[in-house]
Formats: C-alpha cells, sequence, structure tokens
C-alpha cells in the first residue's frame, strides 16, 4: 500500500468513527480559545477545562484580563503546569492585544505567533478552530501517530505538518487533525499500541514485526 493510499484508508476510517469532532477546549471566543490552547501545553485538556471556568469568570477578555495582577493567574492556573510562564504569557498577551490589535485576536499567522507563549501549533488551533482558516497543528501526539501509520519520515513536527499537508485535501485539514487526536486517545496512545497494535495500524501494516521508534 503506497503512502496516499494509506492517507484514504486512514481518513476514511477516521469518517466512520468521529463523524462529529467537537473542539477538546472549552471557549466562547477566539480569545478565551487561544488562552486556553496556552494552558494546554504539557497538559491535559481535561485539567485545563476544569480551570478555565475559574480564570474566564475573573476575566474574559483581553481587557479586563491585563488589569488582572500576574500572580493571580498564576495561583488560578497552577494546576495546569508551567504557570509562572503562562500567566506571565497570559498577562502580556492580553496587554498587546489591546494596546496593538484593539483587543481583537488577529486572525493571521505573523501576528498570533509574535504574542508570547504563542507558537506556531497554538496559532494553527486558534486560525483552525476560531477563525475557520485550513490549518493543521501537529502536536507530538499526532507527529507520532503519522509515523506509525507512514505517513511522514519527518524528524519534527515542522516535517510532519508539512507531509500531512501534502498527503491530505486543504478543506479536510481542520476537521482531519481532530479527528486524529480523538483517535490517537482512543485507540493509539503511547501505553497502549507501538505501531502493530491499534485497528489502523494493524490493517495498515498487517505484515509489521517491531515497534515504531519516533525520529524525535
Amino acid at each position: 500500500m503506497i503512502k496516499a493510499d494509506r492517507a484514504d484508508v486512514i481518513q476514511a476510517a477516521l469518517e466512520r468513527l468521529y463523524p462529529q469532532v467537537p473542539v477538546p477546549l472549552k471557549h466562547t471566543d477566539a480569545y478565551t480559545l487561544l488562552v486556553a490552547v496556552l494552558l494546554s501545553a504539557q497538559c491535559t485538556d481535561v485539567r485545563v477545562n476544569q480551570i478555565t471556568p475559574r480564570l474566564f469568570a475573573r476575566a474574559d477578555s483581553p481587557t479586563a484580563m491585563m488589569h488582572v495582577p500576574v500572580e493571580e493567574i498564576r495561583e488560578i492556573i497552577r494546576p495546569c503546569g508551567l504557570s509562572p510562564r503562562k500567566s506571565q504569557a497570559i498577562s502580556e498577551l492580553s496587554r498587546i492585544l489591546v494596546e496593538q490589535h484593539g483587543g481583537e485576536v488577529p486572525a493571521n499567522f505573523e501576528d498570533l505567533e509574535a504574542l508570547p507563549g504563542v507558537g506556531h501549533k497554538t496559532a494553527s488551533v486558534v486560525m483552525a478552530q476560531a477563525f475557520g482558516v485550513p490549518a493543521f497543528p501537529v502536536d507530538t501526539h499526532i507527529h507520532r501517530l503519522a509515523q506509525r501509520w507512514g505517513l511522514t519520515a519527518g524528524k519534527n513536527v515542522e516535517q510532519t505538518e508539512a507531509d500531512l499537508k501534502r498527503l491530505f485535501p486543504r478543506e479536510s485539514w481542520n476537521r482531519l487533525h481532530l479527528q486524529i487526536i480523538f483517535y490517537g486517545r482512543e485507540y493509539c496512545t503511547a501505553r497502549t499500541c507501538d505501531g502493530r497494535v491499534c485497528p489502523l495500524c494493524r490493517e495498515l501494516f498487517p505484515e509489521r514485526k517491531k515497534p515504531v521508534k519516533t525520529k524525535k
């Protein structure tokens, strides 16, 4: 089975398994999504969703958040981990949004990635889920699955993102990256599959004898 055929099999399977793909992080607008995605770094979506109601009850807009002391933000988000760095980033990006963007989250990669604490993956999630712009956010889990499925030989998430964008139709990117996340959590986790165990890995590579080692 060539790579393009594997991509077709994967997309068809994910459509069957996940015809509906809700955004995992609870949010009400682009700003609350941006903050939630920032908090999700090295933290589960479940934990973020437990923390953000309290944070957004305190401040749910850049104008309100920029006036909340960093120490107070840090205390609220402490369970998400990396709270000193994340609280500073939330405070600073809120101020920048007010002073440079009229209190609105910019709908372009350049301005998003210039914000404190916002990398390409976070910007991609916001562009895809808040603004509907085709993007393919790739985290380490999607990177790992893409390698197990023989879709990329990329040694980093940037290479894997480029490979996935070439393989799948642009109009499917936003939906597909969420479907892969859901599949990875349910069937192809680091603990439960090494490239030979889950249904898709077995279907794509029935003769595979050795575990797949992530190239990163």
